[in-house]
Parts: structure tokens; sequence; C-alpha cells
């Protein structure tokens, strides 16, 4: 721990009167800063306050593994005590702004580091850690990470991602030590990451293969888990719920070529509705050239489909196409 962690655990062990008036002989860059460590602490355990306060007194008597619990009204009380009212609220305003701001920054890093390096690192790293990196990801990362690892593997990850939710400090501080010589230097205060739906974002990006492999892995281990990723996943099959505007509207967004690739392996009544929705001409032109198609990989034709769905997605976001049958709140009356 750096000293002024020290000073923010000895602190915030004590009484807050204590602590206030303690504080009250510190300057304004001392408060600032201490007031910034005390803030972001979750939990203080026996052993660190040990630790600190023999540094300080040599008085501390261990007390087992008990843990203080450090709530966010009691920090904001030691402060506005110190500073008075007004000024204490507007100190805890400042510090809660500094801390999102460079949250903001060492996720951005993380999701900027190259895939290939997160591959190479999150290979040998426990789950739960591999876990926690991929949740912070953006979904396609996370897709394109989880398609290198082996199938049990890439099973036992999910189950975790599916379940993190919120996320302690002291778990991200850890990762981010063991990260820190390779992609980040600094740690993120407790964040919502994991569930169904960013599980469903990932396997929305990875191949049909794995997704259908990790989704029956989930049937058998998380029943309830695996239905509610299944119905928040969009599928290419779900593009074809639009009706005719909707999709004509797609389909002036969608190259030829990406489209002849995407309907290869699809049912004749899907492709049967795409030709009804362009012209005759461009149907048969559609048609010639999904005939004359080589044999193409299978990984090539999910690709287009994906692009297609990244492509629905964003005009369904945008207000430009709406799919029947969403949720009865977005039905037309």
């Amino acid at each position: 721990m750096t000293n002024e962690e020290k000073v923010a655990v000895l602190l915030l062990s004590l009484k807050e009167e204590v602590t206030a008036d303690i504080m009250k002989n510190f300057g304004p860059d001392e408060i600032k800063r201490i007031g910034k460590r005390m803030k972001t602490l979750s939990s203080i355990s026996d052993v660190d306050i040990g630790h600190v306060a023999k540094e300080f007194c040599a008085l501390a008597q261990k007390k087992g593994n008990r843990i203080i619990s450090v709530q966010d009204n009691v920090v904001e009380s030691i402060i506005v005590k110190t500073l008075g009212e007004d000024k204490g609220k507007e100190f805890i305003k400042s510090i809660d702004e500094e801390n999102s701001s460079s949250d903001s920054q060492i996720i951005e890093k993380l999701r900027n580091t190259d895939s290939k390096r997160l591959i190479e690192f999150t290979k040998m790293e426990h789950p739960q850690t591999t876990a926690l990196i991929l949740a912070h990801l953006r979904p396609e990362q996370t897709a394109e990470i989880l398609d290198s690892l082996p199938s049990d593997r890439q099973k036992d990850i999910v189950a975790r991602i599916t379940t993190l939710g919120s996320v302690p400090r002291e778990f991200l501080e850890e990762m981010t030590k063991t990260l820190e010589s390779e992609m980040i230097v600094d740690n993120t205060t407790e964040e919502q990451v994991g569930g169904a739906r960013m599980m469903a974002e990932i396997l929305n990006r990875m191949n049909q293969s794995n997704e259908k492999a990790i989704l029956e892995s989930l049937e058998e281990t998380d029943p309830d888990m695996a239905s509610e990723i299944k119905n928040l996943m969009f599928t290419f099959d779900d593009i074809f719920r639009l009706d005719d505007i909707g999709m004509r509207t797609l389909l002036e967004e969608i190259n030829r070529e990406d489209l002849a690739r995407a309907l290869k392996i699809v049912d004749d009544e899907i492709k049967e509705k795409v030709f009804k929705n362009i012209s005759s001409r461009a149907a048969e032109m559609l048609k010639e050239d999904m005939a004359e198609m080589p044999p193409v990989r299978l990984s090539d034709v999910e690709k287009s489909q994906r692009m297609i769905i990244e492509t629905a997605k964003r005009l369904e976001a945008e207000d430009k196409i709406l799919f029947s049958g969403s949720s009865e709140e977005d039905a037309f009356v």
C-alpha cells in the first residue's frame, strides 16, 4: 500500500468524529488526496488495519478476519464534518467526477489493447481472471478471444461471465496489478459487468458451432440463464421478422456480395423474402451470384451474416426499422 492508502485505512478504522478532528489538521491538498483514497476503498480487513496501525503507533490488536464495511455515506460524513456542509459536498462531487473520468480512461486502454496480445495473455490465466478481463471488453473482442479458446475453457469462462454481476474494487485491483506491465497501470472502481445481456451480445459475434456448444453447456448447468440469453440473442433468422418496408430499408444498406454469401445456407423461404423486396433485375443478378459462387468457408458465410445483423441492429437503434413481435410495448396500435 502507498502511504496515502495507509492513512486512508487508518482513518476509516476510527470513529467518524475522531477522523474528522484528525483531518482538520491536513492541508487542502492532503484532504483531497486522502479523501480520494478513502472513497475508493470498499472494505478493510483487520489484517490490513493491524499492519497500518503498527506503523503508526504499534498499538493495533488483531481481531481475526472481521471485515469493516466502508459505506459511501460514512466517508461523505467524515469529509463534510471536516470541511463543512457546502465545501464537503462540493469536494465529494469533484472526487466522484475524477474517479469516473479515470475509470473510463482505464477501461478504454484495456479495450484498445490488441486482441492478439489479450489472447496470448488470457491463455494461461485463471478462468476467473480471464472472465473478469473479457467482461470489460467490447462484445466483439470477447467473442474473438473466446473463439480462440478450447471448448471446455470457453464453457467455464462463459459460466463465470454470466454470474459476475458487480465486481469488487479489490478484485479489479488484483487484476490490474497482473496486467500492469502488459497494458494498464491503474485500477478501476466497482463495475457492473457480465450477465445474460452481455453474454447474448458476445454469442451473437461468435461462430455458430462455438455458440451452440456454449448454449448447450449453459442449458445443463443453468437452464434459466441459458433461456434468458436465448431470448436476448439476435440471430440471422430474426432479420426476417421485418415487414417488407423494413426489409427494403435494410437491403439498401447491404452489398450484393455479402448478401449472396449470407444467403448460401438459409432456407428457400428466407431467400424468397429477400427476392420479393428487391427489383426483379436485382433478384436475377443475386440468384446468378449465388449459383456461380464457388465453395466458401462456413466462417465466411457467418461473417457476412453477422455483418448484416450488425447493420440491422444499427438501423433499429436509429428507429429506421422495427422488428415485429419485439415486445408488447413496441407494437403498433
